[in-house]
């Protein structure tokens, strides 16, 4: 691992046939090879009804607002490859987090290559997915620069926009959220059109739980040991348009209780909504990737896993690590690097990490991280004095701002006495002072 010897300037050599070197490939990266292919996916909708009533819903989500943020993007980003298509994105306040995996049977057409492109969702494409039914023929065809639908009575095309730069940092949290997740109930159709139907009305302050109680789910504002925690319960209203035509949903909640997913099952495709532990939290400033980030990873490992996988595969760090001979720790650090620029995601009913492909500069790891980049500064400027570091632990002193603050680490958990670690103890990302610790000790 250590004698690698090879540089990355768009072409990359390596000098053995084994370990990481086999990541790196003697040919550009694929989302360098596709950019002279217009089109990756032509073909048409086997159930086109669902599936506008599907892409509207996700349209409603990223228009709406639901923090300070007013309203601005509108911006779906869509992916094709591994015979499947996902349509994704995140509300203008990134509280809300929407996809829509559609799976092979849902699409007939032919897949030229695998991409990612990031288009409008303006008010031609809104107005010709309310009007399609059900026995319509539509066509959809995804290309590096639009997405264009036709149907019987129109064809509309969405030009490429620029990816929204909160959302890559939405994308980098969100999965690591999902990740955490366990299932918690499973609701048929009766059960779900009963259970929206107790949904408070209007904009409601406070907690709410989605309970059970004598075989009927209900929202309630009493905690139960078994309750699923709902915060800012008014952002259920964008699952209305298909509640109606889901055949089951399934309810998810991450292991620290603070946030949740719902997942509408249509038979053909899912549809996936996981909200922020409350309105006014996006999951864009969570910072639940640097913990893993404390090591330098060399640009060329990043790029060279990159250059193996498509769009829309599945990732298997343990697969990957065994068949390149790459030992689990970097591993766990490359697949940490591919999250913190928004290239990985998680599809909760696979269990498993899905790579997602856009286009990106290896430097955004630092300057989507700010914490991150301090945390550097720190251990870079020798700010940091490690008092004890012994088996299970470790004291340092860490410079802050007219203060030297103490950072602890032991089997209580890790704790510092900065404002950041006092207000949100470790529910949004360790503080910028244990980073730089975990980094110098490691």
């Amino acid at each position: 691992m250590t004698d690698l010897q090879y540089q990355y300037s768009g072409v990359s050599t390596y000098t053995k046939e084994k370990g990481v070197n086999s990541l790196v490939l003697a040919h550009q990266t694929e989302i360098e090879a596709v950019n002279n292919i217009p089109c990756f996916f032509w073909g048409t909708l086997t159930d086109p009804y669902v599936t506008a009533k599907c892409w509207s819903t996700i349209a409603k989500v990223v228009r709406s607002s639901f923090g300070p943020t007013p309203p601005s993007l509108r911006d779906p980003i869509v992916s094709a490859g591994t015979e499947r298509i996902r349509f994704e994105g995140f509300s203008s306040c990134n509280g809300v987090y929407v996809r829509l995996d559609m799976k092979p049977e849902s699409i007939d057409g032919e897949f030229i290559a695998n991409g990612t492109t990031n288009v409008d969702f303006n008010d031609p494409m809104l107005n010709a997915l309310n009007s399609i039914q059900k026995n319509e023929k539509v066509t959809l065809a995804v290309g590096q620069q639009d997405v264009q639908v036709m149907t019987s009575k129109t064809k509309v095309t969405e030009k490429k926009v620029t990816l929204p730069m909160r959302w890559i940092k939405g994308l980098t949290s969100v999965q690591l959220y999902l990740a955490d997740m366990d299932l918690k109930f499973e609701l048929n159709k009766i059960q779900t059109i009963q259970l929206f139907q107790t949904l408070p009305k209007g904009s409601v302050k406070g907690d709410f739980f989605i309970t059970k109680r004598a075989g009927k789910f209900m929202f309630s504002t009493l905690m139960t040991a078994d309750g699923v925690r709902i915060g800012g319960i008014h952002r259920l209203r964008l699952l209305d348009g298909v509640l109606a035509i889901s055949e089951k949903i399934f309810v998810y909640e991450s292991a620290d209780k603070q946030t949740c997913a719902i997942v509408c099952e249509f038979g053909k495709m899912q549809l996936l909504m996981a909200f922020s532990p409350d309105a006014y939290r996006g999951f864009s400033g969570e910072g639940k990737a640097l913990e893993h980030m404390t090591e330098n990873v060399p640009v060329e490992w990043v790029y060279g896993l990159n250059s193996l996988l498509k769009s829309n595969e599945t990732f298997d760090p343990t697969l990957l690590s065994i068949e390149h001979d790459i030992d689990f720790g970097t591993m766990d650090q490359l697949t940490s690097s591919l999250s913190s620029i928004g290239l990985l995601g998680y599809d909760l009913m696979g269990r498993s990490h899905f790579y997602r492909q856009l286009p990106f500069k290896t430097q955004r790891i630092l300057s989507l991280n700010p914490r991150l980049k301090n945390a550097k500064k720190l251990v870079d400027n020798e700010e940091v004095q490690i008092l004890r570091n012994e088996a299970g632990y470790v004291e340092a002193n860490v410079k802050g701002t007219g203060v030297q603050h103490k950072v602890v680490m032991d089997h209580q958990g890790d704790r510092c006495t900065c404002e950041w670690f006092t207000a949100y103890q470790g529910k949004r990302g360790i503080c910028k002072h244990m980073l730089a610790v975990k980094m110098l000790i490691q």
